[in-house]
């Protein structure tokens, strides 16, 4: 894993001190809250419905134990005791008042971590693959180019006042688990005649106007990447709307010029300032490369595994949900999940934060990840320690044996918190997932991905999601939007909207209506819901949804 060079170190703590005088400014009234605002939004301070939120980086997903202890100790001393993990690997403390956050940037440089670009029109947070370095379908490990992307964009010169925010993700595997396909700049590393380089794919992103992000390059090798991302900023920097904050992303660019002149321009650009990099980023690379060297694991039996595999159903339910194959024989990837039945997704205590950190320092390499899907992961485990792993999460609360089902529920914070929502979230989510645990169907139902937004800015995902829903204010009234079949793979797809949207107390029955159909007209318990839909199309679903009505509109 990365360690900060004393370059990293003297940048955060200079960046913090500066901060610090700015809050000071802002506390004793000679900055205004619009004066104030930019210097904030460049350090991850978002000022949300009730308090200000500090949005804390973690690059790629990537922990060591005493940094989820340090996240731990910021909940537990300038928060409320919890945090909240995002679908962009990053964690969000939403109490925090506005003195005690220079203090929190401080205890965060402590252990080589910071606020910087998480907010503003930059370069956000880098994000890859969960499972990277651990998969055992990964070519690359894509988070040391992850970490070389990070480290070119953070304050460069020309990206901090850019149209908007602009987000990359990468991933080193066939299997999308990184969601290029919908970010500004999505990167495929693979390897072409023997050269390690990247699928270059732009344009992607969802919110109000969503769009699947287009390959400009096959193939870009690893020593022209860094140049080949900069003239794609570039060319955007110049041609990006800023005449409407609605239009300013890449896809809106992509969409207005076309995807052959954006290749076109970028192309040109490329060839100007290529020369420019003189090789040094390679060198650095490979310093970065080397500080993600795989563990040293170890060849051991994995009968303690298989016999409470065999003896313990509950164990074994968890087994089969939330444990995914590894490169290394004996091993596995385990996901913890933080969506317990009536839980809020993706919150986390500090005493959980700390059990999971006592986990990975005693049995999982030191290392832990934040999935955009809004769970922890321990990429790296023995079989063989397994059953104590879960007996411990079990004590704790987090060992709900639902990764990927029906529970398994991606939700923004909506209006409970955030100052642009316009819906809840959190409550539905919990309403789902209470019910379909209730009903005992989620293990029958299978593989069903739900994504909720609480607004059309789609910090949840919902276009992607196998059942999408977007909460919207219609007169005062919370109503909910469905869409189906999304995906958020390799074989990204938008999901389809089924018709007029349900109040808060219709949406879980409106739920309950589409898997009981799914159920029924299913070919067999193999089939997953998105590959009935697929199959099926709309009708069906529209139709227990709407009944009579859908009959009539499609008559007319």
């Amino acid at each position: 894993m990365y360690s900060y060079t004393d370059f990293d170190a003297a940048f955060v703590a200079e960046r913090n001190r500066q901060f610090r005088a700015q809050v000071a400014r802002r506390i004793d009234g000679s900055l205004t809250e619009d004066e104030f605002k930019p210097f904030r939004l460049m350090n991850g301070v978002y000022l949300q419905l009730h308090a200000y939120m500090l949005r804390v980086a973690i690059p790629y997903g990537t922990l060591r134990a005493e940094q989820m202890e340090m996240l731990a100790h910021l909940a537990e001393t300038w928060d409320k005791g919890y945090g909240h993990f995002t679908t962009r690997q990053n964690i969000q403390y939403n109490w925090p008042t506005l003195g005690d956050i220079p203090e929190m940037l401080d205890a965060l440089a402590s252990v080589e971590m910071h606020a910087i670009q998480t907010s503003g029109n930059t370069i956000r947070n880098v994000t890859a693959d969960h499972f990277a370095g651990a998969a055992a379908d990964e070519i690359a490990d894509p988070r040391p180019v992850a970490e070389l992307i990070r480290q070119w964009s953070t304050d460069h010169p020309e990206f901090q006042a850019l149209p908007r925010k602009f987000k990359v993700a990468v991933t080193g595997a066939q299997a999308d688990r990184a969601v290029i396909r919908a970010h500004d700049i999505g990167l495929r590393l693979h390897e072409q005649n023997g050269d390690l380089g990247a699928e270059v794919i732009v344009g992607g992103g969802l919110g109000r106007t969503p769009m699947i992000g287009k390959t400009i390059a096959d193939h870009v090798s690893l020593d022209d990447l860094p140049a080949y991302l900069e003239a794609v900023v570039s060319v955007w920097n110049l041609l990006g709307r800023r005449d409407n904050k609605y239009k300013a992303r890449i896809k809106i660019t992509v969409h207005e010029h076309g995807i052959d002149e954006i290749r076109a321009r970028v192309e040109d650009r490329f060839a100007l300032i290529r020369p420019t990099f003189t090789g040094a980023h390679m060198d650095l690379y490979e310093e970065i490369r080397a500080q993600f060297a795989p563990p040293g694991f170890r060849n051991a039996p994995t009968d303690a595994f298989d016999t409470a595999y065999a003896a313990d159903p509950v164990f074994r339910a968890w087994a089969d949900t939330n444990l995914s194959a590894h490169k290394a024989p004996g091993y596995a990837i385990a996901q913890i999940s933080l969506k317990a039945h009536g839980a809020t997704p993706g919150d986390a205590s500090a005493e959980q934060m700390r059990v999971m950190a006592r986990i990975a320092r005693a049995y999982g390499h030191d290392e832990l990840r934040i999935s955009h899907e809004q769970n922890v992961v321990l990429p790296h485990v023995h079989k063989s320690d397994l059953p104590e792993i879960h007996a411990i999460l079990k004590a704790h609360g987090l060992a709900t044996a639902n990764i990927g089902l029906i529970s398994d529920i991606i939700a923004c914070p909506g209006m409970d918190y955030c100052a642009l929502a316009t819906a809840r979230s959190i409550p539905i989510a919990q309403q789902i997932a209470t019910r379909f645990d209730e009903l005992k169907l989620e293990h029958d139902v299978g593989d069903l991905k739900i994504k909720i937004s609480g607004c059309i800015n789609a910090c949840g995902h919902h276009h992607v999601g196998h059942i999408g829903i977007l909460g919207l204010d219609r007169a005062g009234v919370e109503n909910y939007q469905v869409t189906l079949g999304g995906d958020h793979t390799e074989t990204l797809a938008l999901g389809d909207r089924t018709g007029p949207g349900f109040s808060a107390e219709e949406i879980v029955p409106a739920i309950e209506r589409i898997v009981t159909a799914y159920l029924n007209h299913r070919e067999n318990a193999e089939e997953s819901f998105l590959q009935a839909y697929r199959r099926l199309g709309m009708e069906p679903f529209k139709q227990a949804l709407y009944g009579d009505a859908a009959k009539r509109s499609q008559a007319a």
